[in-house]
């Protein structure tokens, strides 16, 4: 049979490719052909209209509102999680079987499907279940404003360690300390920071300002591309002018992330609740492109400066202040909370709160000189947590494989590669599998990871990349060392739970029931 399916988890990385991967796998063992389409924080290359209309059912792997569903109308549909089709693709293509053969015997009964009317969808993602409750949403509303934020932080935050590497190199002792004074607005006695007007080609220093200034540039837009789609999430279009206005005011007060969390739901429930009026029949034309936006930026800006903003900026740089201050012993134990919070769900809620709390953090220290600060710590340490489970995993499958299944031992090999890319989600199909033991193992050797960065004060000014990144890490080799330990403890652990006994069916994880469909998608 020929099947088509879609991908798609709130972040949009690593889950919707692993699910795809898994399951055009899945179809190719069992003897079938599938084109899966993944809607990805990359973008997405539409399925071509003939290789929809050749199948005979769909596929949806999502956690999210799947973009443009109405192509697929008419056809069989199995509907799941995105982490279903990873931990149990052959499962899905099963079912993707029986509902094809269900709708060839009632044809009927698609038919009728068929005709009734359903909505579609297009253009930015919202990355928002609306039938999910209100904990979930609000997970999903932030999600929504980190995903979009995420590609902001990657590009300053390798610009600028870049930036700070070629100064050192370029600059001496004082290079590192001289490279934020570049700037494109110098005038006067300032007027040789100025790059617009005094760029030397044949000069480091200056090739090393350019890459910083241009990387600070994008850290700009961190607060409000967070507060302008947390907003986007929540109301849509009509979110977005006061989101990202509210947000670009928090930044200008110091009011950081937290103020553009703020601005993000004030503006989003504004948005929202002015679009719901019911208004004059002449005044619906200009509602979305003048109304709308004009009395909820007004609204927005308006609570983040008379009343949210200065409690915010002070908790903010209470927070700064604090976390600045730890030293010794503190830091080592924050060090072993995030890499615990790191290895728990793998990729989920409670890492990426981790994950987060380290990247708002670069972004405020990154454009700094400073280099052994507090948030590049944490930024090491999460990063270091965030590989050793898949790492673990896939040692502990090359020393005793027997104590894995064939499939776990073939996601062994692969999550060589994504533990050293910091793609934690390498570990999931063996969580799925041996949820209690591997996550145990996991959070055990995360912690470890991240208690030993602390120690040895290694620091990271990118946001991702694993090991591709090592050139810009402090202390690269102790950084290397806590990463093998973490590793080693991670292995040891699983090896160790799995040798008590073996796994049996109580072990597996509790999916929920897929939800299989004979209707228009």
């Amino acid at each position: 049979m020929k099947f088509v399916a879609v991908t798609s988890c709130p972040t949009g990385i690593a889950h919707t490719y692993m699910a795809a991967e898994s399951l055009e796998q899945s179809a190719k063992d069992a003897g079938h052909e599938i084109a899966v389409e993944t809607q990805g924080a990359a973008g997405s290359q539409p399925l071509p209209a003939e290789v929809i209309a050749a199948a005979d059912a769909v596929i949806f792997a999502a956690d999210v509102e799947v973009r443009e569903r109405q192509r697929f109308a008419g056809k069989p549909l199995v509907q799941v999680g995105v982490k279903k089709a990873i931990s149990d693709g052959p499962g899905l293509i099963a079912q993707a079987v029986a509902a094809a053969e269900e709708a060839a015997a009632h044809p009927e009964v698609l038919a009728a499907a068929a005709a009734a009317p359903r909505s579609g969808g297009g253009g930015l993602a919202t990355k928002v279940d609306h039938e999910a409750g209100t904990g979930t949403r609000i997970r999903q509303w932030l999600m929504t404003g980190v995903s979009y934020m995420i590609p902001f932080v990657a590009a300053g935050g390798i610009l600028i360690a870049l930036s700070f590497m070629l100064a050192q190199v370029a600059g001496g002792k004082r290079g590192a300390i001289e490279v934020v004074n570049y700037n494109l607005t110098g005038t006067g006695a300032a007027a040789h920071w100025n790059l617009a007007t005094n760029f030397n080609p044949g000069s480091g220093m200056e090739w090393a300002g350019l890459l910083f200034v241009i990387g600070a540039a994008s850290f700009g837009f961190l607060v409000p591309i967070l507060s302008g789609f947390i907003a986007f999430a929540i109301a849509d279009r009509p979110g977005i002018a006061p989101g990202i206005v509210g947000g670009a005011i928090a930044a200008t007060m110091g009011a950081g992330f937290l103020g553009g969390i703020a601005t993000g739901f004030v503006g989003g429930f504004s948005a929202l609740w002015i679009s719901r009026r019911t208004v004059p029949k002449g005044v619906r034309g200009i509602m979305p492109v003048v109304v709308i936006p004009l009395v909820s930026t007004l609204f927005t800006g308006a609570v983040l400066i008379l009343v949210l903003g200065r409690p915010i900026k002070a908790l903010t740089d209470g927070l700064t202040s604090w976390l600045n201050g730890l030293t010794g012993a503190n830091l080592i134990i924050l060090g072993i909370i995030l890499g615990l919070m790191m290895g728990f769900d793998l990729g989920g809620p409670v890492n990426k709160v981790a994950y987060t709390f380290a990247t708002t953090g670069l972004a405020s220290a990154a454009a700094t000189a400073v280099a052994g600060g507090a948030p590049l710590k944490v930024m090491a340490a999460v990063m270091a947590a965030g590989m050793t489970p898949p790492l673990g995993m896939a040692l502990a499958t090359t020393l005793r494989p027997g104590l894995f299944s064939e499939p776990e031992r073939e996601n062994g090999r692969a999550a060589w590669l994504l533990g050293a890319s910091f793609i934690s989600e390498g570990a999931i199909p063996f969580a799925a599998a041996d949820p209690w033991r591997v996550i145990v193992s996991s959070m055990s050797g995360s912690a470890v990871a991240g208690a030993l960065v602390m120690l040895f004060g290694s620091t990271l000014r990118a946001p991702h990349g694993g090991i591709w990144v090592l050139p810009l890490i402090g202390a690269p080799l102790l950084y290397l060392v806590a990463i093998a330990a973490g590793t080693c403890v991670t292995t040891a652990v699983v090896v160790a739970l799995k040798s008590t006994a073996k796994t049996t069916d109580a072990d597996l994880v509790a999916e929920p029931a897929a939800s299989t469909t004979v209707s228009a998608v």
